[in-house]
């Protein structure tokens, strides 16, 4: 005889969040998604990545890539169980990417029914397969770029699409780094508010 599966109160919660977002186009349902696990996603990536900026970069696209693709969610298991593995997904291509050493990570996180997320690193050249999920990745932060007032668009493109460094920024624009990084980071804000509101923008 199988075993129905329990959910705590939380994941239910999010259970009927999901529904008020996908059947009803909600935006108070994303926003409150977000909330809920915007900082945990972050610390989480954070010990991926090992850097701040990186780590707000990949937020992004992570609640990006799970609210576009929100509807196909299945309550087989829990929505940060779900959430967490893209974000992690995520944070493997950019590490890959990036070409880091090769090691293996164990996080901290646990999801509601006590399972923790293992994650093996392994470094190497891209696959096609991986070449395809990076476009796609780009495509999603190009959605909002557009909607961003014109001074955050040029930052946006060249750490985004042109993949330079926070320092690689400041020399072309003539700019103080700490200045590049502040208004980086209200762009990154900005572009959080976007990614909640799927029914204009994914």
């Amino acid at each position: 005889m199988e075993v129905k599966r329990q959910f705590s109160d939380k994941a239910l919660k999010d259970f009927k969040l999901i529904d008020r977002a996908t059947l009803e186009n909600d935006e108070s349902a994303f926003a409150e998604l977000m909330s809920r696990y915007k900082k945990p996603v972050y610390h989480m990536i954070l010990k991926m990545v090992r850097n701040v900026d990186d780590a707000e970069d990949l937020t992004i696209e992570a609640f990006a890539k799970a609210f576009k693709n929100l509807a196909r969610f299945k309550k087989d298991y829990t929505f940060s169980t779900w959430l967490f593995r893209i974000a992690t997904n995520n944070a493997i291509d950019f590490i890959r990417k990036k070409k880091l050493e090769t090691y293996s990570l164990n996080t901290s996180f646990t999801d509601d029914s006590g399972e923790s997320v293992n994650i093996d690193v392994e470094d190497g050249d891209r696959t096609p397969d991986e070449e395809a999920i990076n476009t796609q990745k780009i495509e999603l932060v190009r959605m909002f770029v557009t909607k961003l007032p014109p001074k955050y668009q040029r930052l946006v493109k060249l750490r985004y699409f042109d993949e330079l460094s926070y320092e690689e920024i400041a020399t072309e624009l003539g700019a103080p780094l700490g200045t590049v990084k502040a208004q980086l980071h209200r762009a990154r804000e900005l572009m959080y508010e976007l990614v909640k509101d799927k029914k204009k923008h994914i």
